[in-house]
């Protein structure tokens, strides 16, 4: 295939995405302000811009179209950049979402106005204006709550609230991990919360991707929410995975996505199912890469790459043909400097075991756990039973320590 596609994003969890393009026959390019980016030591080319510099990647992207090799496609993986991604590529004609879609699911407050707009469920939410009006919609509203940032990722800022926290802190933290300064707050709702990803294709919504997430150390790093990976298929009920399945076209409608990728993060309370963000972009966390194809044999990365391009994708490429049990798990060291990393090698090569990752190294600091970029490796495993997948990712986690000095 002699077309060359650009990655918005180099970074590790984006390498698999790259290597695919690759293996596809494509011309790969990768746009990072880091020069060490994972990314860079497979791609065939390279630009140097900030990811979330839409502008700056913009001008670089141009420039290499126009002066190196002519781009036909453009995405990410793995990155929260879906306006850059847009930007680019309505620049520079290529295929892709509309540049106010990538707008509005990169502002949490004015996708949640969007949707309320169009009636698409939702916890209730209001905008936060300084810590005396969050005291106020406490006192109005009462607990529990969820404040985040506006445009912020990786649950960096996002606080589950409850009676005993200090409001004022939960205020300014959240604040501090906003690039804009703006904070809002919506209801927290109980229920299973499920991880879904979608690919639409000329308006219609095909959606391999069904996850659980997992937070079952919600009291652990409270008020920080932070997610131990998840399992597919999962736990949930067929009937509010059917009520899942018919909301999610209306939420890509909604955000005017009919080409393009909609990754979701659902609960379901009481019944019925709400959205609590989407993004018109492919997964972290190798969700997309790792987890989907292994569970349903959908090549859900590759499709994203054909529709990046403009090519055509078919229908029957996306529907599951397999429902094999995965599950996810991470690491998460007490506070310290690690001391001691226990042996993981000695699980890379069975055969259940299809990704392990230690992120860190001895002498690393490891401090308090509040966002999803600070755990410390992760493990995807399958089994014959959901049960035995869940058993043996929990077993390897538990069987490779990594040990810290608290003093040190």
């Amino acid at each position: 295939m002699d077309k060359a596609i650009l990655f918005i994003s180099g970074g590790l969890e984006a390498v698999p995405g790259i290597l695919l393009a690759k293996k596809m026959g494509l011309h790969t390019v990768v746009s990072d302000i880091n020069a060490d980016a994972p990314g860079f030591a497979v791609a065939d080319g390279r630009i140097y811009a900030s990811t979330y510099d839409s502008e700056a990647t913009v001008a670089a992207a141009s420039r290499y179209h126009s002066e190196v090799r002519k781009l036909d496609g453009v995405m990410s993986v793995g990155a929260d950049v879906p306006f850059t991604v847009a930007t680019v590529a309505a620049v520079l004609g290529l295929p892709g979402i509309p540049i106010e879609s990538a707008r509005i699911a990169s502002d949490k407050l004015a996708m949640k106005e969007r949707f309320q707009s169009d009636g698409v469920p939702i916890p209730w939410f209001s905008p936060v204006e300084s810590p005396q009006h969050l005291k106020e919609i406490i006192l109005e509203h009462g607990y529990p709550m969820v404040l985040k940032p506006v445009d912020s990722r990786g649950a960096r800022g996002v606080l589950r609230l409850q009676s005993g926290l200090d409001l004022g802190w939960a205020f300014l933290h959240s604040q501090a991990n906003s690039p804009t300064g703006r904070v809002m707050i919506e209801r927290f709702l109980s229920g299973p919360q499920i991880s879904t990803e979608s690919l639409v294709v000329d308006g219609r919504t095909f959606t391999p991707g069904f996850s659980d997430r997992n937070y079952e150390h919600l009291e652990r790093f409270a008020p920080h929410i932070i997610e131990n990976g998840g399992q597919i298929p999962g736990y949930l009920d067929e009937r509010s995975r059917e009520l899942i399945y018919e909301l999610l076209p209306s939420t890509a409608s909604s955000l005017g996505v009919r080409d393009g990728v909609i990754k979701g993060d659902i609960v379901v309370h009481e019944g019925r199912p709400y959205v609590i963000e989407v993004a018109p972009r492919l997964s972290g966390g190798y969700f997309c890469t790792h987890e989907i194809p292994l569970n349903t044999g959908v090549d859900l990365v590759g499709n994203a790459i054909r529709l990046a391009l403009g090519l055509t994708v078919k229908p029957e490429d996306l529907l599951p043909s397999q429902n094999i049990p995965v599950a996810q798990r991470y690491w998460f060291p007490d506070t310290g400097r690690i001391s001691r990393i226990g042996d993981h090698e000695r699980f890379l090569n069975h055969p259940h075991v299809h990704l392990l990752e230690i992120r860190k190294k001895v002498g690393d600091r490891i401090s308090k756990m509040d966002s999803h970029p600070d755990r410390a490796g992760v493990v995807i495993t399958t089994g014959d039973t959901l049960d035995e997948a869940v058993a043996f990712a929990e077993h390897i986690v538990a069987s490779v320590p990594i040990e810290v000095d608290p003093h040190s």
